[in-house]
């Protein structure tokens, strides 16, 4: 592609109308934008540093076509769609209105820019449906305000989703601030939050800086919320309200201008109806929920995952250590209870062990390699069945229905909300077939 003035970034305008590109692309220098209007065939390299892509097909197979081909090879290179393209549906892409507006071209040409700068700092590895539905969530709501609270087993990377939310944001250059809520002790917690004045307790022998305040006009990242003590719970609820909150030891209010994003490994729904969460408290955090999908139910995410984590891991130069199509056969077999931070640190693991060549099967710790050897016995057991009793399809989906419910209702102490989250399904549906198979 031919660039034009390298100090400011490139958007690329792919228009089947020339008319329509030049007036476009005037658009875009008063934005102080460097345009390339490009027709069919136009293809990127790695140092074009494209910002975005505005493109209006108006049904140009060729345009479409070549807008395919640069999503396929750039999957992270935001477009900007001026007419409905379904074939550029799966990778980050806006909609933007016609007649043109200045004020939606520029808010989504920098949004489109902090996409690409959170794309390389804080990027979801993976390709699976249901990490496509999280990404889509994300920029739904990134250039939002709205509190977002993040759910998902320990391990899924729920700090990563908050982080790509803030770099996504109109407050990406305000300071994203974490706090673990359950690591904490409860009487620390609120100095820990809003701070402190000197001599408020027993060793505050200076004043203290809170959160709220150091994330002030940026966004507060409030970990493990299910971990916090009813009376913490009490204040923050006030603070949510009121936008305003006092330092310990002072009687002066001070307001915040922050976004919360809150996340949690426990089903709250269920704390609530138990009464160890507030009900009111939970209504204010869960406007836009986002569940992060435990690692075995997006397996197929696991060689792209792997590939990273070699990479991250690795002393040496990348590709100097691989991991062998049957290794990860067999890791896709284990159910991860750990999820991504248990499968990060076997790769940490490997790497210290084997620090170049191939990582094979045997390489892999016996837990592993087990998990592998049972899945395929269970197959064979279900194969050699189906042999033996010339099993009718309805019976065996039954049965296999009958066992997954089972499993699910084990691994959820009998919560049946929790185990109706686990398989995906609704609360009410679980408890018919519960009824139906006699498993209440």
């Amino acid at each position: 592609m031919t660039t034009g003035n390298d100090s400011r970034a490139k958007v690329l305008v792919l228009d089947a109308n020339l008319q329509h590109a030049a007036e476009l692309s005037h658009r875009l220098k008063y934005l102080d934008y460097d345009p390339v209007i490009a027709g069919s065939g136009v293809s990127l390299n790695e140092q074009d540093h494209v910002a975005a892509v505005i493109i209006d097909s108006d049904g140009d197979d060729d345009i479409v076509k070549t807008a395919s081909e640069i999503r396929r090879q750039h999957p992270g290179l935001p477009f900007l769609c001026l007419s409905a393209d379904a074939a550029l549906q799966r990778g980050p892409n806006w909609a933007l209105d016609l007649p043109l507006k200045r004020s939606q071209l520029e808010r989504l040409l920098g949004r489109a820019e902090r996409y690409q700068g959170s794309e390389r700092r804080h990027r979801i590895t993976g390709n699976s449906h249901p990490v496509r539905a999280v990404r889509r969530l994300i920029e739904q709501v990134a250039d939002f305000d709205t509190t977002v609270l993040v759910t998902g087993q320990s391990g899924t990377g729920k700090e990563l989703v908050a982080r790509t939310i803030h770099e996504l944001s109109a407050r990406s250059d305000k300071p994203f601030v974490p706090i673990n809520c359950g690591a904490i002790p409860a009487d620390l917690l609120e100095s820990e939050l809003f701070g402190h004045e000197k001599g408020a307790f027993t060793g505050a022998i200076s004043a203290r800086t809170g959160r709220f305040e150091l994330a002030e006009g940026g966004t507060l990242f409030l970990d493990e919320i299910g971990d916090m003590s009813f009376d913490m719970q009490v204040k923050l609820l006030r603070v949510l309200q009121e936008r305003t909150f006092e330092r310990v030891g002072s009687g002066k209010s001070k307001r915040c201008n922050v976004r919360i994003i809150a996340a949690t490994h426990k089903d709250l729904p269920g704390a609530v109806k138990a009464r160890e969460f507030r009900e009111d408290l939970y209504y204010r955090l869960n406007v836009f929920p986002i569940e992060m999908p435990p690692l075995f139910q997006r397996v197929s995410d696991l060689p792209q995952l792997l590939e990273e984590l070699l990479i991250s891991h690795s002393g040496s130069q990348p590709g100097a250590l691989r991991i062998s199509k049957p290794a990860i056969e067999v890791l896709a077999c284990y159910p991860w209870p750990g999820n991504i931070r248990e499968l990060s640190n076997l790769v940490e693991r490997l790497a210290i062990i084997k620090p170049e060549g191939v990582i094979d099967v045997d390489d892999l710790p016996p837990k592993y390699r087990e998990a592998a050897t049972a899945t395929a016995a269970e197959t064979n057991q279900v194969a050699e069945a189906m042999q033996l009793t010339n099993a009718n399809l309805k019976e065996c989906l039954q049965t296999l229905e009958r066992d997954l419910i089972a499993q699910a209702m084990q691994a959820c102490d009998g919560v049946v909300a929790k185990a109706a989250r686990l398989l995906k399904t609704r609360r009410t549906t679980l408890v018919e077939k519960l009824g139906k198979y006699d498993l209440s």
